[in-house]
């Protein structure tokens, strides 16, 4: 798949809003607003669950890494997610 075919597909569930759960969330961070070098993507089972955290790490900007962002619409089809949030800020790296 490529790249402006993930953002696009991953854009489209975020648009929906909430739905219930499954849930999936995903966070950018990195060294600088414009430079995102980690992901995590959040699954939550049902409501008052502890969300799974899964990261992914690259030394250039990982939004534009299509492996990466196939691998999030690959664990959105594969949990069947219901509801897809994305945090568009480039987190801080803590």
């Amino acid at each position: 798949m490529n790249l402006d075919k993930a953002h696009k597909r991953i854009d489209k569930r975020v648009k929906r809003g909430f739905h219930g759960y499954p849930m999936i969330s995903i966070c950018y961070f990195g060294p600088s607003a414009e430079l995102a070098t980690k992901v995590e993507v959040g699954f939550i089972e049902q409501e008052a669950a502890e969300p799974m955290v899964e990261s992914f790490n690259s030394t250039s900007d990982i939004r534009k890494d299509e492996t990466v962002q196939t691998t999030i619409i690959k664990i959105i089809d594969r949990v069947d997610a219901k509801t897809v949030t994305l945090d568009e800020a480039v987190n801080p790296l803590s």
